[in-house]
Order: C-alpha cells, then structure tokens, then sequence
C-alpha cells in the first residue's frame, strides 16, 4: 500500500441560490387539424412530452373530438421549447400540427 501524500483538500465554496419567485405557468394546448395522423400526434406527445400511451391517447383523442386539447402545464421557458420542438418534428414530416401557449389563470 502507497502511502497517502500530504495533500490539502480544495476549499469548496458552495453558493445556494435562494428562488425568490418562481416563473409562473403556463398551459400547451394541442389543435386539431384534418392532416395529421393520429399515430404521429400520440407518437409526439410520447417522445416530446415524455408522457404514458395512455395520456398520450387520451389528449390527442379530446383534440380530435373537440378541437383542442391541455398537453401540460410547465414554465413559461420550457413551454416554448416543447411547442418549438413539437413544431419542427410535425413540420419535417410535412403536417400542420399545431401547439400554442396560454397562461395558466389560476
């Protein structure tokens, strides 16, 4: 065994951030259209949103029949980015999918 140097431990210096207000939510709806299929929508809200098959069937399904549809509600930031991400994949396949962003009124 190799005896232990005499080394000094780095000083570490945590910083805590302390949230002093908290980004506030909003709401990704999903819009019906007559183009894209509806294995393509399940299949994107599965892969983009991260959700269950059966959450992913179940929203497209209420898009189809009325229209539109609550996705999730997420911060503000991360809302545009999963609208801008679920637009580029709809779009490279050629389809109209559509996503907007409403604030969460509660």
């Amino acid at each position: 065994m190799l005896p232990i140097a005499n080394t000094v431990a780095p000083n570490i210096e945590i910083i805590t951030r302390q949230a002093t207000e908290l980004e506030p939510p909003w709401r990704v709806i999903i819009h019906n259209d007559d183009i894209t299929p509806y294995d393509f929508v399940v299949h994107l809200l599965m892969s983009i949103f991260k959700l269950a098959e059966p959450f992913a069937d179940h929203i497209a399904l209420t898009a189809h029949l009325t229209g539109r549809a609550l996705v999730v509600i997420r911060p503000k930031r991360e809302a545009e980015t999963l609208v801008a991400k679920s637009h580029f994949a709809a779009r490279l396949e050629n389809f109209p999918l559509t996503f907007s962003l409403e604030p969460d009124g509660k």
